[in-house]
């Protein structure tokens, strides 16, 4: 397929369309990254831009197959001088053939057929993509809803990808899509930011989202223990994108901060495939400059004096990021800090979390007593941390039934191979 978007008659006399692309030389061929680079910035805005004039589901595949054409001419003549202007006249063309074979949406088309009044600003850019973000993680929509629609809508990513990073039929996936964006369109939820006294709940939503993806990304099914790095990167840029456009919510800039100090320690957390734990991880391949830039926004957000989840764990992610060697960890400061988050966020996670902080504190046999209470059977990170306090305990046989267990439960190959490499021989 062609793009028709920039030749397109309805826009008037060529020489009028200050954007064609094929106006001017093309560029060199780019890389998968730039043209990656490129989509993940454009994506958002233009969806949130055509579901302003036409309704959701019409706008996201509008973009989706603007992005496909783009790729597809890109790849082979090079990013436009202007690539938001190219991919808004194709999605905006796009959308337009999509109506006119809709007859419900005929007496519409005189109006939505007009050029946008006005070229969105950079500023705007960067406030289309958050309405958009918060209408994707509406609370009518299902947790699982708000995660596909936020990586299909937000994202660009298609239905195979979202399958993969969340271990579901590529199938049941875009059935999923198709549903939430029915629902959004049928009961009318809005694509913009809430009003104030609902705002914190949602912006924790819409923050537990962006920490999902970027979850997901290193909980894939497969043979090693690598990251997928263009989920990850995703994950950040939306909570980039979340604390550039709400610089005072210390919330946006807390969770932003703890996904940099996490992706700082990327390059160490594998070798050759296999997971390599944090104790393990040569320091010398974390990443300064993300770990700088995560414990300055922790600075900025500890200023505004609204404490909150993203932020203690941010801090206890710094904590870490700043120990020279595993002994320099100061874990009577973690487990503060596990004991203030625990205000916020009491589920049986953080109480799993908490207790290996105790552990280094109080020892494994108080630790124990707290992990054995919590309601985390199912889980494989239950079994193996309570595996691990049997063996410092001296009760060799139970941490091997555990770690068994655990890896019976995982999911990931490399997480199955590094706990059935604490069985015995």
């Amino acid at each position: 397929m062609t793009v028709r978007a920039p030749a397109d008659p309805r826009d008037g006399p060529a020489g009028a369309r200050p954007s064609d692309p094929r106006d001017g030389p093309a560029g060199a061929r780019p890389s998968d990254a730039a043209l990656a680079e490129v989509v993940r910035a454009e994506n958002a805005r233009l969806v949130r831009a055509l579901a302003g004039r036409f309704d959701l589901d019409v706008a996201e595949d509008a973009v989706a197959d603007a992005v496909a054409e783009a790729l597809r001419e890109w790849r082979v003549c090079g990013i436009p001088p202007r690539p938001g202007a190219w991919l808004a006249t194709a999605a905006r063309h796009n959308a337009l053939d999509r109506v006119r074979r809709d007859a419900r949406y005929r007496h519409k088309l005189a109006e939505w057929a007009a050029p946008p009044a006005q070229p969105a600003d950079e500023r705007a850019d960067a406030d289309e993509r958050l309405p958009l973000l918060f209408g994707c993680c509406h609370p009518a929509l299902a947790p699982d809803a708000q995660l596909a629609l936020t990586l299909r809508a937000v994202c660009g990513l298609t239905a195979a990808q979202i399958a993969a990073l969340t271990f579901e039929p590529v199938a049941r996936v875009g059935q999923r899509i198709v549903r939430a964006k029915r629902k959004v369109s049928a009961a009318g939820i809005p694509l913009r930011i809430p009003e104030r006294a609902e705002f914190p709940a949602r912006l924790d939503t819409v923050l537990a989202v962006v920490a999902a993806v970027y979850t997901r990304a290193h909980l894939l099914d497969g043979a090693d223990g690598r990251t997928d790095r263009d989920a990850a990167e995703d994950a950040v840029w939306l909570a980039r994108v979340v604390a550039s456009a709400l610089p005072e919510e210390p919330e946006a800039l807390g969770a932003l901060a703890l996904l940099l100090l996490h992706r700082a320690r990327d390059e160490a957390r594998s070798l050759n495939g296999e997971i390599v734990l944090l104790p393990a991880q040569d320091r010398r391949c974390w990443d300064p400059a993300a770990i700088a830039e995560g414990i300055a926004l922790l600075h900025r957000a500890a200023a505004l004096h609204r404490p909150g989840r993203w932020q203690l764990q941010a801090a206890i992610a710094a904590c870490h990021a700043e120990a020279e060697d595993p002994s320099a960890t100061d874990w009577r400061q973690i487990l503060v800090l596990y004991e203030l988050l625990l205000r916020y966020d009491t589920s049986p996670v953080v109480r799993l979390n908490r207790a290996v902080a105790l552990a280094e504190v109080a020892g494994p046999r108080v630790a124990l007593s707290e992990v054995e209470v919590l309601p985390l059977d199912s889980s494989h990170l239950w079994h193996a941390v309570r595996a691990d306090l049997l063996r410092r305990l001296g009760r060799g046989a139970e941490a091997a039934a555990g770690n068994a267990r655990a890896a019976e439960l995982a999911r990931n190959d490399a997480e199955r191979r590094l706990l059935r490499s604490r069985l015995p021989e």
